[in-house]
């Protein structure tokens, strides 16, 4: 049984995300609006399920899948791109 997670989390702060997603090749705009962002995380765990909530004032985006379970994740709403 994984820890438990559930709970609403507030980011306090956000040092060198900006580098970060430079490194991951996200545009220029995308990396200038989402380093200022201040999201929150509201954690939805019920054993292996998760559902992460990221909550902000520029867009909310859920991650809902199964820890130990590849799946795809779609970004295409946040920087246009899917991932495994």
């Amino acid at each position: 049984m994984p820890a438990d997670f559930n709970g609403y989390w507030k980011m306090l702060r956000n040092e060198n995300f900006e580098e970060y997603l430079k490194a991951l090749d996200v545009n220029i705009a995308v990396r200038k609006i989402a380093s200022r962002l201040k999201p929150d995380k509201e954690i939805i765990q019920d054993g292996n399920h998760m559902i992460i909530k990221t909550l902000s004032s520029f867009k909310n985006y859920i991650m809902d899948f199964e820890i130990g379970t590849e799946f795809e994740e779609d970004l295409t709403g946040v920087d246009g791109r899917t991932c495994m």
